[in-house]
């Protein structure tokens, strides 16, 4: 039987760690910028943004309790994270919905002036599964310059909402100006096709958990969980190659009452020999770098 799908990855195969002055871990912190890009019949959307703290959709008109839900990321969030960062001279990625980055030049020329990637998360936050391929192509085209226009730097990454389409990587290699993509959520390694690199993301090391069932509470929930990744994946490091991302949101972990997990998470990983952390492009780069012709 031939499968579509690689259920072995590496196994028994892994190479040894490659990052850059003997690290054993490469650490992605990933800040998922999506306010102002939420549906919205407001903007236009068919239907309004369902998904937050509270589930519930809004019918036949803006829905204004949702879009205020969304506005804390980048007027009081965004400060916090990029605060955290700061104190702990950490450089992330800014993963930002076109759409987004249209209505925050500010947030976006902000972030790279402090070190950091802006990378592609969709026009819209929604998922691409199932979405026509010309569509999808120019959708892929307009976040790109959005985000260029808005940061002043072309992006190099990309992460879809959830569900990409069976057409989503290619789309991104034919673009030609793509390095990588994280729309894989399969491994703690990156891997290759050509020489476009997969950065597998994690939506357990992610304060989305903090959303209603996902098992987070308090801020130290989160922290206890994502130290505890860290030091695992970190043991393994030693001998084979390891990857850790830690996904954020502006509007999630910016609260008052769940900073203080950042700041623990941050500073548990700084007590830590051995550790690079870097924007994904840095990643992408270095992986291509390292591997060659292989996967």
């Amino acid at each position: 039987m031939t499968d579509r799908r690689d259920l072995k990855g590496l196994f028994g195969a892994e190479p040894a760690p490659v990052w850059p002055n003997g690290a054993k871990l490469a650490v992605s912190f990933v800040v998922n910028v999506e306010e102002g890009a939420e549906l919205s019949i407001g903007d236009g959307d068919p239907r309004n943004e369902p998904v937050y703290e509270v589930r519930e959709e809004i019918e036949g008109g803006p829905d204004l309790c949702m879009e205020s839900h969304f506005s804390y990321g980048p007027r009081r969030g965004y400060q916090r994270i990029a605060d955290a960062f700061a104190r702990h001279n950490v450089r992330a990625t800014y993963s930002t919905c076109g759409r987004a980055a249209e209505r925050l030049p500010w947030l976006m020329r902000d972030a790279v002036d402090r070190g950091h990637e802006i990378s592609c998360h969709g026009w819209r936050w929604e998922r691409h599964a199932g979405m026509d391929r010309s569509q999808e192509a120019a959708i892929i085209s307009r976040t790109y310059d959005a985000i260029t226009k808005a940061s002043g730097v072309p992006p190099v990454g990309w992460h879809t909402r959830s569900a990409s389409s069976v057409n989503t990587r290619a789309l991104l290699i034919e673009h030609g100006g793509f390095w990588y993509d994280s729309d894989a959520y399969d491994d703690d390694m990156p891997r290759r096709m050509g020489t476009h690199v997969i950065l597998p993301y994690a939506f357990d090391t992610n304060d989305m958990r903090f959303s209603p069932g996902g098992g987070f509470v308090q801020a130290r929930d989160f922290s206890d969980y994502v130290t505890g990744a860290f030091d695992q994946l970190l043991t393994e490091g030693q001998t084979a190659t390891r990857m850790m991302s830690i996904g954020l949101h502006l509007r999630i972990i910016g609260k008052a009452g769940r900073i203080a997990g950042l700041d623990t998470v941050l500073n548990h990983i700084a007590a830590a020999p051995g550790v690079w952390i870097a924007p994904r492009r840095e990643i992408a780069a270095c992986w291509r770098a390292q591997t060659g012709g292989s996967t």
